[in-house]
């Protein structure tokens, strides 16, 4: 039976700011012109997404969409990718809203890289 895609979904989510803190004050960071990613390592058997973004990209209407953004980005990416289990936060920068999606996408995909969240066969 083909695997379906909410079964790719992440249902893990960080949702309380204590982790959020958790994740800046103990993880490790990489920054790239649309997005910035900070990870660490977990115990469980998931990967789990936060996504915020700050007053400092714009009004209500502008961050909500950065955070959709970023996380139609993620859903693409997890369809065709196997990560480790770590705890990741995606924080939408000013050009999150607006820019391209492909390079959205390719600059996610290259932090997630730098910072080793993909398995590599």
């Amino acid at each position: 039976m083909p695997e379906q895609i909410s079964d790719k979904i992440p249902s893990g989510r960080l949702k309380k700011r204590p982790e959020f803190l958790l994740t800046a004050k103990n993880g490790q960071k990489w920054v790239s012109d649309t997005v910035i990613i900070q990870m660490v390592e977990n115990d469980r058997s998931e990967t789990r997404f936060g996504y915020t973004a700050t007053k400092k990209i714009g009004n209500a209407v502008i961050r909500n969409r950065a955070k959709r953004r970023l996380r139609g980005a993620i859903n693409d990416i997890i369809q065709f990718h196997d990560l480790k289990s770590c705890d990741v936060v995606l924080i939408a920068r000013d050009v999150t809203a607006t820019c391209e999606w492909d390079k959205l996408k390719k600059d996610i995909l290259w932090c997630f890289k730098r910072l080793n969240i993909i398995k590599l066969p």
